[in-house]
C-alpha cells in the first residue's frame, strides 16, 4: 500500500464518519446532541478536506479547510453560548 492509497482509504473514512454523524444531527433526540453532531461532522469535512488537499496536491483546500474549521469553531461557541442561555436541554 503506497502514500496516495493510505490517504484515500482515510479520506473515505473520514466522509463516511461525516455521513454517520450527518445521521446523528437529523435524528438527535436533544438539541445538544445535535449541535456536538454538527462539530463533529464540520471537523471530520474540515479534515477530508486537508486530506484530499494533500492527495491532489492543492495547497487551496487546506486554506479553504483552516477557514471552515475556524467559523465551524465559532458557529459551535455561538450555539453553545446560546444553549446554555435558554437552558435548552440542560436538566
Amino acid at each position: 500500500m503506497n502514500v496516495d492509497t493510505a490517504f484515500m482509504v482515510a479520506l473515505v473514512l473520514l466522509l463516511f464518519s461525516a455521513m454517520l454523524t450527518l445521521i446523528r444531527l437529523l435524528l438527535g433526540p436533544t438539541i445538544p446532541d445535535r449541535a456536538v453532531a454538527l462539530d463533529s461532522m464540520t471537523t471530520t469535512t474540515a479534515g477530508a478536506m486537508v486530506l484530499y488537499g494533500v492527495i491532489t496536491k492543492q495547497a487551496v483546500f487546506i486554506d479553504v479547510a483552516l477557514v471552515y474549521a475556524i467559523l465551524s469553531y465559532i458557529a459551535t461557541l455561538y450555539i453553545a453560548r446560546y444553549l446554555v442561555k435558554k437552558k435548552v436541554g440542560i436538566a
